[in-house]
């Protein structure tokens, strides 16, 4: 008579950190153990880290780019100016005389309508804008919860190349603006 008897392995994370192998990355496949893999998990994410802020320096240049169109949408750029431009010829003889007139006595020429445009405070939503902003925002928080559990993992070279990565990325495209809402704030 054969017996056979189900033997379940349960593996437990480390609770603390540790430069042991045996942790999943990710996934349950992704299970580096030799030395070299887990060197090899670490230059992927620190490249991994690394491309996280070059989308968020790309999202804060998208963003610039669409905050200045929707001023241009909101301030509409087709009213008189209340001086005339270099470019216009100005004919002193026609007039006659010449009039001194005070800075304080000059009054804005903007109409109700302009200048109730000017006074909003949110800019209207627009889909060519908004829906890839929402697009790039929730792709860069896949990124960052991503690099989050793998920090989770307490795997201290992995931590560490997460971080070198974070502040190469952060040297590299840090001075191009990143996105106002930073995720990890």
């Amino acid at each position: 008579m054969a017996t056979s008897s189900n033997t379940s392995m349960v593996v437990m994370m480390v609770p603390w950190l540790h430069f042991t192998s045996g942790d999943n990355l990710l996934f349950e496949t992704w299970h580096p153990s030799s030395k070299g893999a887990i060197a090899g998990a670490c230059v992927g994410l620190a490249v991994f880290a690394l491309f996280e802020r070059w989308v968020n320096a790309m999202r804060g240049a998208a963003e610039a780019h669409w905050d200045r169109k929707t001023l241009a949408l909101m301030f509409d750029r087709t009213t008189q100016p209340s001086c005339p431009s270099p470019d216009t010829p100005v004919d002193i003889k026609a007039s006659g005389s010449v009039e001194e007139v005070k800075v304080g006595d000059l009054k804005p020429l903007e109409s109700p309508a302009r200048q109730r445009r000017s006074s909003r405070t949110i800019p209207p939503f627009i889909p060519a804008h908004d829906i890839p902003r929402g697009v790039l925002y929730a792709f860069q928080a896949l990124l960052t919860y991503a690099l989050m559990l793998v920090v989770m993992t307490f795997q201290a070279a992995f931590i560490i190349s997460i971080v070198v990565g974070s502040a190469i990325g952060e040297v590299l495209f840090g001075r191009t603006g990143g996105a106002k809402s930073h995720l990890l704030h």
